[in-house]
């Protein structure tokens, strides 16, 4: 083979970073890689040529010896030589991928895993939702042994290094071309077996135990919201980091209050007295009473607006408003004196039903129009 500048077989530049080496590796080994070109010496050459490269310029110590010595600085016979596998050298390239991905798992140290989120579901009144509260929440989790200090061996002994992988915690696999690491099936990443399990956690190095805290609820959640409590979730194994635990939070209907966002509504009713004549009703919110003047002639359904008595959003903003929608309520259980005076009442509005009753009216002149397009 001949011997070629390193850095022009990888088309690199002297100063190339080593993620940058591994990108033009990559681009070249799948380019020229044999089972890709079947029966072509020349890319089986190349292929090799590419590998040779890659080794030394991707080890600090032979790429400080290449650039000052040349190929003199890291032997003349490297690459070429005995027990050279384009297994080994596709794996390289399937070990650098997912090596980059997964943080370095290829080089075979003993995996941690870190603890499982958890969720909690949260019942808040909407006053608690809607001014914040501090409530506390009982919930399972799994915990740090307290017997093993989580190795999950019993006192007096150690958990001992797997026979498997080594204490890597990973083994190689190859099938084919394809070579790559796996968790080690025997002590699942751990790289070490208990012989002697821990009476407490059975050897799990955790416990199962009911937690209590006390959580903040900020001012303005609403429903789906969802407060974040690192470390709070499943402690994680073999010195791993806890997981979170996410409270989710769902407000409860209210018996007056509706809200949508920042805003809340309410219906209040109002009697055909007040409706009619005007007046004023002492109307609820959330802190406190106020007084609403309702004008004269009011008809059911009309809303009036009360600002800034609705909810500051959590996230900020402008405070919502408060609607406040009319309804007139109907008389009931009427005595016969008073459907005497309610129908005396309506004698007298039906004199000019125009004037007093002009929605009426106009609904009955368009009913009457209706049918007499029909007729015609």
């Amino acid at each position: 083979m001949s011997k070629r500048d390193y850095y022009k077989v990888l088309d690199v530049a002297r100063n190339a970073t080593e993620g940058e080496i591994k990108k033009a590796y990559r681009r070249l080994a799948m380019k020229f890689h044999p089972d890709r070109n079947p029966e072509d010496q020349d890319a089986e050459e190349k292929f090799k040529e590419c590998k040779e490269a890659y080794e030394v310029l991707t080890d600090a110590q032979k790429r400080a010896a290449y650039d000052q010595f040349g190929h003199a600085g890291v032997g003349a016979s490297r690459g070429a030589g005995a027990g050279f596998s384009a297994a080994d050298a596709f794996g390289d390239i399937f070990g650098d991928v997912f090596g980059d991905i997964f943080g370095g798992a290829r080089r075979g140290r003993t995996q941690v895993f870190r603890g499982a989120d958890l969720r909690y579901e949260l019942q808040l009144d909407l006053r608690q939702a809607v001014f914040g509260d501090a409530v506390d929440i009982d919930f399972q989790t799994l915990v740090e042994c307290a017997t093993c200090s989580g190795s999950g061996a019993a006192k007096g002994s150690a958990p001992v290094t797997c026979e498997t992988c080594g204490g890597q915690g990973q083994v190689r696999v190859t099938q084919g071309f394809f070579s790559v690491q796996q968790t080690c099936p025997r002590c699942r990443g751990r790289g070490q077996m208990i012989s002697t399990p821990c009476d407490t956690c059975h050897g799990q190095g955790r416990t199962r135990r009911s937690k209590t805290l006390n959580v903040k609820i900020p001012a303005g959640v609403d429903n789906g919201d969802r407060i974040r409590l690192s470390g709070e979730g499943e402690a994680g194994r073999n010195g791993g980091p806890s997981g979170d635990l996410y409270v989710e939070v769902h407000v409860r209907d209210h018996p007056i209050f509706e809200r949508d966002g920042s805003h809340l509504s309410c219906e209040v009713p109002v009697s055909f007295a007040t409706a009619v004549l005007g007046g004023e009703l002492e109307v609820p919110t959330l802190d406190g009473h106020v007084r609403l003047k309702i004008p004269a002639q009011t008809q059911s359904g009309r809303v009036f607006r009360l600002r800034e008595k609705g909810v500051r959003p959590v996230r900020g903003g402008p405070t919502g408003d408060l609607f406040c929608r009319v309804a007139v309520e109907t008389p009931v259980n009427l005595s016969s004196e008073q459907r005497k005076l309610v129908q005396k009442l309506e004698e007298s509005l039906r004199k000019d039903p125009k004037r007093h009753n002009p929605r009426e009216h106009t609904w009955l002149d368009g009913v009457k129009k209706f049918f007499e397009n029909i007729a015609r």
